[in-house]
């Protein structure tokens, strides 16, 4: 297999997802838990991995993990099947933000997140796409996400 240079990308504050991210260099490296996958589709069942990858330091804070990126539902927000997301672990989402949901302790999947009147709204980032509408007691949130690692190649 080719040596494969990752382009890591991270989230900045304050900004619509699609537009939020920033190149970084990798100057200084940090290994962090690559925990599994997460489906950015239907929800899969979830689980867990053990592995490592390697990010810049500054995108590591207290609770951060990895996940593999399964599936096309969050394209608009530049994240692509192949990736390789930067999780902050949060027990809790503001509405809109792209989180990483368990559903009923068994799936989890990747989407944006938003609380309505009827229950809670996961919403893809790809209009051929249909929201999963659950409710409040069928989901966890379990983290949010923070970076991007992607393989230059598999971007294309």
């Amino acid at each position: 297999m080719p040596n494969v240079t990752p382009q890591y990308l991270e989230r900045r504050r304050n900004l619509p997802l699609a537009q939020a991210w920033a190149a970084i260099e990798a100057d200084d490296l940090t290994e962090i838990p690559l925990l599994g996958r997460v489906s950015a589709g239907m929800p899969i069942e979830a689980c867990p991995e053990a592995g490592s990858i390697q990010v810049p330091t500054r995108m590591v804070r207290r609770n951060t993990y990895a996940l593999r990126v399964r599936g096309d539902s969050m394209v608009d927000c530049n994240i692509f099947d192949g990736d390789v997301i930067i999780i902050e672990r949060r027990e809790s989402a503001e509405n809109g933000e792209t989180a990483v949901v368990m559903i009923n302790d068994q799936e989890v999947t990747l989407k944006k997140l938003y609380i309505e009147k009827s229950g809670v709204r996961l919403q893809p980032a790809n209009e051929r796409m249909a929201p999963i509408y659950l409710r409040n007691d069928d989901i966890q949130v379990i983290g949010l996400v923070m970076g991007v690692v992607r393989q230059a190649e598999l971007a294309a």
